[in-house]
């Protein structure tokens, strides 16, 4: 009988054949670790779809916020009686910082314990920058305010794809990614709209009290995401901290560097198209110019809202090189477009191919860097330096464009900016590799 009692007690806890329950502290059931990242999974069904909608709310509300430093910045410098120079030099502080703080913005995320903390700490800076412009509008104050809008930017982004991805594992995450690409334009497209009102009916100054006043709901929306239902996307494996996850893995990482090269050529070569586009449309129709081209900016957000859960779905099922390819094709089929189209509509219907292109790198480019840097930890500083290849090719692209428009004419501008993504394209198809992987079996 006393032999027979660890059996008896051993079955109060499990069936034969099945694991007892791992405990915790004080005896209460401990949190279910994720197979693949060793992270908690979600509870219940109905919490992760209450931490997913709470992250489509974050998003949407980080879009309307971020938009108010967009088109509306150039209008109230000029209100307050700026200089041209004085204009450019503030906007050149913010495209730096955020140029220069792409990977120290990805490191921050990464050494974050609480990647929601990064993202609720960035969101309130965001939103604390759009208000000094509006209530200080000095000169210093601005370029200060620039300066923080654009840091505080460069962890944000990184943040709220590592929560997508800590919220749906690898396995889910371009849907995931999708979803995020959609909210952020639906966001753009009623931010731009709103805002716009705003200035037009009050004044400038109530645009970005506004954006400012978009972090409440945004930080609120952050508030439904558990911290349990974030897995650690970028947590490196045991031993892996001096091996993968270093950053000299990344510098040899060929994957991640092709990628990167891929992105500054389709950055190099699309940059410039909206501008030159802009001033193409003021040419042949100067009298609606202001309208089409809010009907350039805002046919690729549409398209971009609809077909990005697609490609995410997709890039499950297809692999990530198929699409990739679909997004770097657009570029110079719509350069192409542009030399040869005189039609100011058809220009607006052109757009359409923006959006097919947005649709896919908004996904593609977290899903991407999270391949390649797996089980590294390294996932947001690696994001942060393929934001920084970006930034550099849209830098030369206006240049780029610029100069051979003045001295080629518009025409040779678009076709030598669709021979730069033709480029890209070549790039992608010949050098690229897959990078989805299999999943592994999850443990029972």
């Amino acid at each position: 009988m006393i032999a027979n009692r660890p059996l008896e007690r051993r079955a109060v806890g499990a069936r034969d054949g099945a694991r007892p329950e791992p405990r915790g502290r004080a005896g209460r059931p401990a949190l279910r670790r994720d197979a693949v990242t060793g992270g908690p999974m979600p509870e219940t069904p109905e919490a992760s779809k209450r931490s997913g909608r709470g992250l489509d709310a974050f998003t949407f509300f980080i879009a309307n916020l971020q938009t108010g430093f967009g088109p509306f910045l150039a209008v109230y410098f000029t209100q307050q009686k700026w200089t041209q120079s004085d204009i450019g030099l503030a906007l050149t502080v913010g495209g730096l910082v955020s140029l220069l703080g792409q990977v120290p913005g990805g490191a921050f995320v990464d050494a974050s314990r609480s990647k929601r903390f990064a993202a609720g700490f960035s969101a309130f800076w965001v939103g604390a920058s759009a208000v000094m412009l509006a209530a200080f509008p000095s000169y210093l104050v601005v370029l200060l305010a620039m300066a923080i809008h654009s840091a505080a930017s460069c962890v944000l982004t990184p943040a709220i794809a590592a929560i997508g991805i800590g919220m749906v594992g690898h396995a889910k995450a371009g849907a995931r990614l999708g979803r995020n690409a959609s909210f952020s334009a639906i966001g753009n497209a009623l931010g731009a709209a709103s805002m716009g009102a705003i200035g037009y009916y009050l004044t400038n100054d109530a645009v970005f009290y506004f954006a400012g006043a978009l972090v409440v709901p945004a930080l609120f929306a952050l508030s439904f995401i558990p911290a349990r239902s974030i897995r650690e996307v970028s947590q490196p494996e045991a031993g892996a901290a001096e091996s993968e996850g270093s950053v000299k893995a990344l510098l040899t990482n060929r994957a991640l560097l092709c990628f990167a090269a891929c992105m500054v050529l389709f950055f190099l070569a699309n940059a410039a198209m909206m501008p030159l586009v802009g001033s193409v449309l003021t040419m042949r129709a100067s009298e609606t110019a202001t309208a089409l081209v809010a009907a350039c900016i805002m046919v690729p957000q549409a398209v971009l809202a609809l077909t990005a859960p697609l490609a995410g779905r997709l890039a499950q099922v297809w692999g990530r090189k198929p699409l990739l390819l679909i997004g770097f094709a657009a570029l110079p089929i719509r350069g192409l477009l542009f030399a040869y189209v005189d039609n100011p509509y058809w220009l607006v219907a052109i757009q359409i191919f923006d959006g097919v292109s947005a649709s896919v790198l908004g996904v593609m480019v977290p899903l991407i860097v999270s391949d390649v840097t797996r089980r590294t930890g390294r996932f947001n500083l690696a994001l942060g330096a393929v934001g920084t290849a970006m930034g550099l090719g849209a830098a030369l692209s206006t240049s780029f464009g610029g100069y051979m428009a003045d001295h080629l004419g518009s025409q040779s501008a678009f076709l030598g900016l669709a021979i730069v993504g033709a480029l890209g394209t070549a790039l992608v198809a010949l050098v690229m590799p897959e990078t989805r992987r299999p999943e592994p079996a999850q443990q029972p």
